[in-house]
């Protein structure tokens, strides 16, 4: 019987039988690919991030201690590939006469390097001219000094007498920032920018100079070390490897306490992505459980489809004397053989996503999902047909066991309005986190574990299954007896034939119901996750121009300005706009911020000034504000906080002046606050009238020009920078170069393969849902269809009841879940606020996208119906005698 049993699943329904396992596969292959996802984006950010990291402590000795006490403890504490001792002295300042002028700069510091120091800390020194044989020049230096390679440049050594070195090269330095930052000193007295004046020499020759400055000022002279850890013990979670890291470095810190003190750049940079690894199980949550539930419920649908037949044999098995054991038996065959035939597919599906589209390296790293969802997606396979089954074997008559009854009673639900109550309770907690400017992911200064607030996924959960409902409700209640809406909306397809039409389908409205609630829902599934997916990819291009500025940004020094070159990077063909703007520093307090001087009237000329910059979400204002009011200047939110500051109060900063390179007090009116803005840093920062602060520090010199081009920018940024090699220290970005250092990161890369596999998804589960889904309940009417034509039903006739059934599900469900998916997309950029920086002014809706996903809706729904149409014109015998 078994073997019979699977000969006619394999024969009569393999059809039924493919779909159902695809149904099945679908929702797994989703889920283990978003699973994946959120592990391959954890382990590349990890991966990325200390690639990109030079040196991963930075450990100083302390006066007096022994160094080879400090390498032993470093040893003892941690795993490292490499460790190179860097010497640090202070001098008066430089000088050099070259030609017929002499030029001196202020203060400075000279490094003392191990010969293979460069090769193993790459990227921490970039040669520019010269070679790497001798005293190396900063860029800055060289160029404030006026000297090339070959030149004498003067050491004024603190407390000694100067010495004279030999330019051997002159390099830039990428990482300066971490290699001159202050170790052992608190944040808020640390220097915020690294020392203009640098050279660098072999250690040997260091050594031979400095020396003898120990002795007189032990204070100007100290040595760091510079140590690569063994990175390949590093735990594939950021979150993890930042504790571990961490737990390391304090192992470090409890053996060497009074003898040296670190900076530990590993955790830093860590502990910079491991929010980004929290906004992945985010996203995951967000935007791929949804997707997993319509899967799901599409193979509930397919299975469900297949009543009338498991009723039909079932009865047919029992009148041979069938017991019920037998019957429950044979569907579990066919059950496990759905199984078995999903759960392979579908987890093959997403081993290949996973290699292809993550790029996992290492799948054992994916194996616990790949065994978790392959288990209960079995489970699931099974129990979908295993469960109807089981209910139809337990009737308590054979006549009972075939009837089909559709019961026309209101759900218990219904009846309590649930649905009302959940989209209403969904509506509270989206406004309530809304109008808090909630943070779902937090990752507090000092706290080792960065969080996710689970509560606030209530909201969209809420939207969902309240939708979900009023969607069956409202289909109901559409397809009521004597409904006049029914009729109209069928009119136009089927003239006279309107009334029985409806009258059909208002005896089937619960099935009806059902099919137009799925279709909505595969509608607002694609539209929330297009438009989302949409809006953070035109949200990534303003989040890389308010991190570079303009499409081309020059960045030169007070000393050397970029605005120098004004009318050079003018003239360049594809610039349609050059803007300049000052970047300074001034003190609030004991704090160092930035201070960007501006042209109000002029800024938005070629840089995008978004209203999210400020806090009134009024850039025109603002910028109007500040424009009548040449002392203003807008301070960022935590600054207002930390000093209490009312709008309108008198805020006393101090600036340096050209005179005499001193800090003197300059009187600024608060006039508002500033969240973001271009080039601006992530913390506290100032923004002023460009010509006040000239005014006050004497000194007019832009030292950013932003450009604005029309033609191609990696052409025009050629152009600049052979104009700017004459400006030394002058550097230039482009927009293109920006967003691919921000997409170092999790949010901007993976999100790219993400949103394709979602979108794909979509599109599919739309097919599915109005194709597969829809022939497969008119399949199991094909009797009456098939009936009615033997009766002498014209084509025409049949057509209208096929067409009026299948294109109001199809319609019925994109007129109703479009909406709410725009609805849904809202929530979820909203509440995904913290992924976008700045935050997005409206949606991008990918017209494109939904168009397509409509037309796929209606091409599958008409093949569907033509296919049933097909059949049913044709004499079968056996659908006569089925029932």
């Amino acid at each position: 019987m078994i073997r019979l049993w699977l000969k006619s699943i394999f024969t009569g329904h393999l059809s039924r039988l493919v779909c159902a396992a695809v149904g099945l596969a679908l929702p797994l292959a989703l889920l283990v690919s978003l699973g994946t996802f959120v592990v391959a984006s954890s382990e590349s950010m990890v991966r990325r991030a200390v690639a990109s990291l030079p040196v991963d402590w930075q450990v100083l000795v302390a006066p007096g201690a022994d160094p080879a006490m400090v390498v032993d403890a470093i040893g003892k504490a941690a795993r490292y590939a490499s460790l190179q001792s860097v010497g640090y002295a202070d001098t008066d300042g430089f000088g050099a006469t070259t030609g017929e002028t002499s030029q001196t700069t202020g203060p400075g510091k000279v490094l003392g390097l191990e010969a293979d120091y460069r090769r193993i800390f790459s990227g921490q020194l970039e040669l520019n001219v010269g070679s790497w044989d001798g005293v190396l020049a900063a860029a800055q230096t060289a160029a404030n000094l006026h000297v090339a390679p070959g030149d004498i440049v003067t050491i004024r050594r603190v407390g000694m007498e100067p010495v004279d070195v030999r330019i051997a090269g002159v390099v830039a330095l990428p990482n300066a920032d971490s290699m001159f930052q202050a170790i052992g000193v608190s944040k808020s007295l640390a220097p915020q920018a690294p020392p203009d004046n640098v050279l660098l020499m072999p250690m040997q020759q260091w050594r031979a100079i400095f020396d003898p400055q120990s002795f007189v000022r032990p204070d100007t002279v100290r040595t760091e070390i510079h140590v690569l850890l063994e990175r390949s013990t590093l735990p594939p979670d950021p979150s993890t490897a930042f504790i571990l890291a961490q737990r390391t470095a304090n192992s470090f810190e409890a053996r060497v306490a009074g003898s040296a003190a670190l900076t530990n750049n590993l955790v830093a940079q860590l502990d910079a992505v491991r929010a980004d690894a929290l906004y992945a199980r985010v996203l995951f949550l967000f935007l791929g459980i949804p997707g997993v539930i319509l899967a799901l419920l599409v193979t509930l649908a397919i299975v469900a489809s297949g009543s009338e037949r498991r009723r039909r044999e079932q009865a047919l098995l029992r009148l041979r004397g069938a017991s019920r054991l037998q019957v429950l038996q044979l569907a579990g065959i066919e059950a496990v053989t759905i199984g078995s035939l999903g759960v392979a597919t579908g987890l093959i599906l997403a081993v290949v996503i996973t290699i292809g589209w993550w790029r996992l390296e290492d799948l054992r790293l994916a194996m616990p999902w790949l065994i978790a969802v392959g288990a209960i997606g079995f489970g699931f396979g099974i129990a979908a047909s295993l469960i109807p089954a089981w209910m139809d074997a337990t009737r308590t008559s054979i006549s009972a066991a075939r009837a089909e009854v559709d019961r026309q009673t209101s759900w218990l639900w219904q009846r309590l309005y649930a649905d009302i109550v959940i989209l209403a309770m969904g509506a509270i907690v989206f406004w309530t986190v809304a109008r808090s400017g909630y943070e779902i992911v937090l990752a507090p200064e000092g706290v080792a574990q960065t969080s996710v607030h689970y509560e606030a996924f209530l909201a969209p959960l809420c939207l969902w299954i309240g939708a979900h409902l009023l969607w069956l409700r409202l289909s109901r209640w559409a397809m009521r007896p004597r409904h006049s809406l029914v009729t109209v909306l069928l009119a136009p397809f089927s003239a006279q034939l309107a009334p029985i039409i409806a009258a059909s389908l208002s005896r089937q409205r619960r099935r009806m119901a059902k099919g137009v609630a799925l279709v909505a829902l595969a509608f607002a599934f694609a539209t929330a996750t297009a438009i989302f997916n949409s809006t953070y990819n035109a949200q990534a291009r303003v989040d890389a121009e308010l991190a570079n500025g303009a499409d081309v940004t020059l960045t030169g020094t007070t000393s050397h300005p970029a605005d120098a070159l004004l009318a050079e990077l003018s003239t360049i063909p594809g610039v349609d706009d050059v803007e300049p703007m000052m970047h300074r520093f001034a003190y609030v307090g004991a704090d160092l911020q930035d201070i960007f001087g501006i042209d109000p009237l002029t800024i938005g000329k070629s840089t995008t000034i978004s209203n999210a910059y400020f806090a009134n979400h009024d850039a025109a204002k603002s910028l109007s504000l500040l424009a009548e009011t040449p002392d203003g200047v807008f301070v960022s939110q935590e600054t207002v906080d930390d000093f209490q500051l009312q709008q309108g109060d008198r805020l006393n900063l101090r600036l340096q002046s050209t005179g005499d390179q001193q800090y003197h007090v300059v009187p600024f009116k608060f006039i508002g606050i500033v969240r973001e803005f271009p080039t601006a840093p992530k913390d506290s920062f100032l923004v002023a009238n460009a010509d006040y602060i000239a005014k006050q520090t004497g000194s007019d010199a832009r030292e950013v020009v932003m450009l604005r081009t029309s033609g191609d920018t990696d052409t025009v940024a050629a152009a600049a920078r052979s104009r700017a090699a004459t400006q030394g220290g002058a550097k230039v970005s482009t927009l293109g170069e920006t967003q691919a250092l921000i997409s170092s990161s999790l949010t901007a890369v993976d999100l790219r393969g993400l949103t394709a596999l979602e979108l794909a998804y979509s599109v599919l589960m739309i097919a599915g849902v109005t194709g597969i889904v829809l022939a497969l309940g008119l399949a199991e009417r094909r009797r009456s269809f098939t009936i009615l034509s033997a009766l002498g039903a014209t084509p025409r006739q049949l057509g209208a009841f096929l067409w009026g059934e299948g294109l109001f599900i199809v319609i019925g469900g994109a007129i109703l879940g479009t909406p709410v998916g725009c609805s849904m997309a809202y929530a979820l950029v909203t509440l995904l606020a913290g992924v976008f920086d700045p935050p997005p002014e409206t949606l991008s809706v990918p017209w494109l996208y939904l168009t397509v996903a409509l037309a796929t809706a209606l091409v599958c729904g008409s093949i569907a119906i033509a296919g049933t149409l097909a059949l049913s014109k044709k004499p079968d015998l056996e659908a006569l005698r089925g029932g």
